[in-house]
């Protein structure tokens, strides 16, 4: 496999970006790094993907007090995030970089996750969850995406199966679809690892 980079974000809050970006860590024998940590200091993001995957990580570049949206949380701590605060960490193979939540969560008063991802330069992969409405915010998280000129590598579904929602998203947005990865009933090394060798035969 050729040496890359991928930002992973999803489709909101919630649907599985860590774990998802754990298993990626293994399964791509990447290291990991989580530009903005809000809340959950003592548990961060960080903690869990080297924990899951046994992946070098690299320190976020900001870690803020509170568990709210960045900007919110910068503004708490009385600090301010800029797109030029951010820059990739130096690494020798593979990196899975985390977004934090979905594509517009605000890092200030005008900069969103997208406009970081588009600083970055890299492509994306995108987390998505099958629930009621989740067609609507996969493609228009995928619209969005491919107007800021951001590359999508593409999909990954996490959680339970529906077919017919994973596959109406794969035909109209003509976007690659990894695979998905099962909800899993225990997240540990073991789990994560099984996922992992599902989905390296795919990149």
């Amino acid at each position: 496999m050729n040496q890359q980079t991928y930002f992973v974000s999803g489709i909101g809050t919630e649907v599985g970006k860590t774990v998802i970006s754990a298993i990626l860590c293994k399964a791509l024998k990447a290291d990991y790094w989580k530009p903005v940590q809000a809340g959950d200091l003592d548990n961060t993001d960080s903690h869990k993907v080297e924990d899951w995957s046994g992946s070098k990580i690299h320190p976020e570049r900001f870690k803020l007090n509170h568990p709210m949206s960045p900007h919110a949380a910068a503004e708490r701590d009385n600090v301010e995030i800029n797109l030029e605060d951010f820059k990739i960490p130096s690494v020798e193979g593979p990196l899975i970089i985390e977004g934090a939540g979905g594509l517009y969560v605000p890092l200030n008063q005008k900069d969103c996750m997208i406009d970081l991802i588009k600083k970055m330069n890299v492509p994306m992969i995108l987390v998505s969850r099958n629930y009621l409405g989740s067609i609507n915010h996969t493609l228009l998280s995928i619209e969005a995406v491919k107007a800021k000129g951001i590359e999508i590598a593409g999909i990954i579904f996490n959680g339970k199966e529906n077919k017919e929602t994973q596959e109406v998203i794969a035909a109209m947005s003509g976007v690659k679809v990894f695979g998905r990865v099962d909800e899993l009933a225990v997240i540990n090394k073991e789990s994560i690892e099984k996922e992992a060798r599902k989905l390296s035969k795919l990149f």
